[in-house]
Order: structure tokens, then sequence, then C-alpha cells
């Protein structure tokens, strides 16, 4: 999640499919061209390929009862889903770019609605999505995520059905409305709570979309924060597992290590009598950490 890199993804398909005047109405939003015309969601795709997108999206947002309604996603939502999967897949190969495709997994409820979301229903929804779509992606983004729990349930389903062990990705909308000392999910969770519960799930990357630049700003800012001090906490993660669970005794030239990792962290693990040479080692890395803190 900090490699440092851009990656550029596609823009939104629904105002693009509306702009060139495929089929394309409320409620069912960009499922409409999925449905009747999936020539015009495979031209949009290879559109934002030419314009230099790394990473185009399913166009399966949309394919959900809160677009679709329940009997139609019930009896298409899976054939639907898999239609999306392999548009996209045609538009890489007819390009023949290499682009990754993302298989998009929407707000199962309706996007920006926490208050509509129900645990309950996720697998029986989010189901028919990825079973459609695993064998045409490279990767998962669950998108435009209002609450935290949504996207824990969706990558613990996501790693029983599709075994390939690809990247997860996570993008959150935020609360804009006006901005707030702490950034907030939609659902009033915090940003600082929704990075800890993915790094804890272990998904790839963590994203900021549909809402504005200011609260993205400011959480991106947070979020590198978090994952910085994740890493910086690795080695003691790692220390107490060592003395925990392993019996893990500092010995020869291991001695300096828990001087080290007790000093950064304020511990207190076992810390042997060093040599004079390591001693002085010791107390010149600790300088040299005091200056870096």
């Amino acid at each position: 999640m900090m490699t440092g890199k851009i990656t550029i993804l596609d823009g939104g398909m629904g105002r693009e499919l509306e702009k060139r005047g495929a089929p394309f109405k409320q409620p069912e939003w960009s499922a409409l061209a999925m449905m009747v015309a999936p020539e015009s969601v495979k031209e949009v795709h290879k559109a934002f390929i030419a314009s230099g997108a790394s990473v185009i999206k399913t166009n399966s947002y949309a394919l959900v009862p809160f677009h679709i309604g329940e009997k139609q996603f019930k009896d298409q939502g899976k054939a639907l889903a898999t239609c999306a999967g392999k548009t996209a897949r045609e538009a890489v190969n007819e390009t023949q770019t290499g682009i990754r495709i993302a298989g998009s997994i929407p707000p199962l409820f309706g996007s920006y609605r926490a208050d509509l979301y129900r645990s309950e229903r996720v697998v029986e929804l989010a189901s028919p999505l990825i079973e459609g779509l695993r064998t045409h992606v490279d990767l998962w983004l669950c998108e435009t995520q209002s609450l935290i729990d949504e996207p824990i349930r969706i990558k613990s389903l996501i790693d029983r059905l599709d075994m390939q062990n690809k990247p997860f990705w996570v993008s959150f909308t935020l609360e804009d409305s006006q901005l707030n000392n702490e950034p907030l999910l939609r659902s009033g969770e915090s940003v600082v709570d929704a990075v800890k519960a993915m790094v804890d799930a272990n998904v790839d990357a963590i994203l900021f979309n549909c809402c504005q630049p200011e609260v993205i700003s400011q959480s991106v800012k947070i979020t590198q924060h978090q994952l910085i001090a994740n890493v910086d906490k690795a080695l003691l993660r790692a220390y107490t597992w060592l003395y925990q669970e392993a019996d893990f005794p500092a010995k020869g030239d291991d001695t300096w290590q828990p001087h080290v990792v007790n000093y950064y962290y304020h511990t207190a693990f076992a810390a042997p009598k060093m040599e004079a040479y390591f001693s002085q080692n010791i107390s010149n890395l600790e300088s040299s950490l005091s200056r870096t803190r």
C-alpha cells in the first residue's frame, strides 16, 4: 500500500455512456447499457484505455437490487456480472494493451447510504457478482464504501470464492457536507479506524472517491501516517511474538537487539549483558535514534 507508484484508473462509466447517447436512465443507471447494449460499454472501456488508464473497472457498479430491482437481480445478476467481466476483457484483448481489469464490487445497498446497510444480506448480494466476474478480472475493487463492515465482509467472501489471491482494493467515500477536524466516512466512522481495519484485513490498497478533494487530501495524509505507524511497529510485533510464542532468548550476536527494541518502544524485553564493544555500539545507536525520533 506504500509503493509510491502512481496508478491511473478509468473514469465514471455512467456519465460517459450518457454522454455518448447509450441507453441510460434511472434507476438502472449504467446497468441498462450492460443489459441491452454491451458493445457501447466496450467502446467506453477502449476510450479510457486510449486516454491512458492503466486499470479499467468492470461495468458492474449498478448490478444490484438498488438499481435493477430484486427480481431482475435474482434472475440475471450473475449473468450480467459475467457479461460485464467478459466485455472488459474483450476491450483489453482488442486493444492489445495488457491493461489490468478491476472487478467492481459496489455498495450493495446504494451509494452513500450507510443507513440502508444490512450485513445479513452481504453474501446473498455479493456472491453472484463475485462468481460472475472472477474469471475475467485481475484484481478486486470494493468501491464507494460508506462504512467499514461492508468491505471487510466482502473481502472475506472473495477469499472463499476466488482462490487466486488477487489484490483487493477498497475505496471509501467521505462525509463532505462540511470539513471536520477528523475526516469521517459517511457512516460517521473515522478514517483512522477505517484504515486500521483495512490493514488488519490485509487489503492491498486504500483509496477515496466520490467526495470533495479537500476531505480526500486530509484523509490521504491520515492514511499515510497510519500506514507508516503500522510499518514502524513491525519490529515490535515480531519481538513480541518471538518472546511470547517462540521463547526466543537473545544470545550471541543477537544480544544487542532487545536493547534497541526496549529503547525505541519503551518495552522491557529481557536484555542480556553485552560485551563492552557491543555496549558502546548500542550507546552510539541509541544516540542516533534519539536524534531522528
